[in-house]
């Protein structure tokens, strides 16, 4: 295949290989190739490809009414709307388009917060290894200095601290004046499937903090929700509450739209004519939102991503434990973790043109599992074959 059309702008380095349909946990080339996909766009297709029920929504949909505006009341995003928060627990939600448009919002209300407060200039503690976003305001929050580099990132307003260190948490606490709130992934995905050392119970820890503070307590689940780890979102394997609540990705099963939802200290931060988007909550976008919701209400697709996840990682740790390979991760969200200093660099080519299996690789050494949340047996074991190989190979030229 040819390299990337020149009219669009170099910002990636696409793999020369083009899917021309989808369906489950298969993708397929204009060939009818057929490629297992352990990635889903990134964490997007968590009901796999072209899931019958959303198609069916889209369609329907599309045919009568697209968009309107938040001029007008929606009757899909109310119904989105209260499936999401009962999902989450939370109290309401804002509609946005992206992970990162949610996290904007997220931090937006945390300088507002500030502002109430009379705070000079309020700061946000994040973590190291974090991915929010690549806006001027989330690309600040972001720990990687690749995508920070060149644009004058707002890093003053940041207080970072390693993942998982509650002492350093405290400490900042101690060390800086006018901090408003903590924002954190449940799991670091763009930082290398990261999980802290006391598992979930760290988001109690860090939610304790916050309330002896008076900080909001607000979470990034962009990558982590909508079934992702085995629950709906991941601190809802923790007594852990959220003052806020960011999600995208599997929100729409493959439709861009984000959400923030909140509860608690910033239930009434934002007000008419604090925040908008034009595109937020269409019907469109809205009604695929409940319609995922309903799939995964209705179903044992987040029991099966918590089975078929931890089958995933026992099964690889024992196939890949003699070469210095081990696993972390939650549910359908797993970090294979290869040895330090091993030469990835060919490694998601390789699974292509050799597995026909789609990953990728984060924080230089870690592949990337995120695979559908309703894969079957059958598959997960073609996937366990493929990546056994690929990584028994890879590790051989290492050598």
């Amino acid at each position: 295949m040819p390299t990337q059309s020149s009219y669009i702008m170099p910002t990636y380095a696409p793999q020369p290989i083009s899917f021309a349909r989808g369906s489950g946990s298969w993708l397929y080339t204009a060939d009818n190739t057929a490629y297992l996909d352990a990635l889903t766009g990134i964490a997007v297709c968590g009901l796999g490809h072209c899931h019958p029920k959303i198609t069916t929504a889209i369609s329907e949909q599309a045919a009568t009414l697209v968009h309107t505006s938040n001029l007008y009341r929606i009757e899909w995003q109310e119904k989105a709307a209260e499936s999401i928060c009962k999902a989450a627990g939370m109290d309401s939600v804002f509609f946005a388009n992206s992970g990162a448009e949610a996290n904007e919002a997220a931090l937006k209300m945390a300088r507002l917060y500030g502002f109430k407060k009379e705070f000079k200039h309020p700061k946000v503690i994040v973590m190291q290894n974090s991915f929010h976003g690549r806006t001027l305001l989330t690309v600040s929050a972001t720990a990687n200095p690749k995508a920070k580099a060149g644009f004058y990132t707002l890093d003053d307003d940041f207080i970072r601290v390693p993942f998982g260190d509650i002492a350093a948490i405290k400490q900042a606490a101690l060390d800086y004046e006018d901090i408003t709130a903590i924002l954190l992934e449940p799991i670091q995905g763009e930082g290398g499937l990261n999980t802290a050392k006391d598992g979930f119970g760290y988001l109690e820890q860090v939610q304790a903090v916050c309330d002896q503070h008076d900080w909001l307590f607000m979470l990034d689940e962009v990558q982590t929700g909508n079934g992702r780890t085995g629950k709906y979102f991941a601190y809802q394997h923790s007594q852990a509450k959220p003052d806020v609540l960011t999600t995208a990705k599997g929100l729409g099963n493959g439709f861009p739209i984000g959400a923030c939802l909140v509860s608690g200290r910033a239930k009434d931060l934002l007000t008419v004519g604090s925040h908008g988007s034009t595109y937020g909550g269409t019907p469109l976008g809205s009604r695929v939102v409940h319609t995922v919701y309903d799939i995964l209400s209705n179903s044992d697709i987040m029991n099966n991503a918590a089975t078929e996840g931890e089958y995933i990682q026992t099964t690889l740790q024992n196939a890949l434990k003699d070469f210095g390979v081990s696993t972390r991760g939650q549910g359908m969200m797993i970090g294979v973790v290869l040895p330090e200093g091993t030469d990835c660099s060919t490694l998601v080519t390789d699974a292509l043109n050799h597995e026909k299996l789609i990953i990728n690789v984060t924080g230089s050494n870690v592949i990337r599992l995120l695979p559908p949340l309703n894969m079957a047996r059958n598959e997960t074991n073609q996937l366990i074959e493929r990546l056994t190989r690929l990584v028994r190979h890879t590790l051989a030229k290492n050598e």
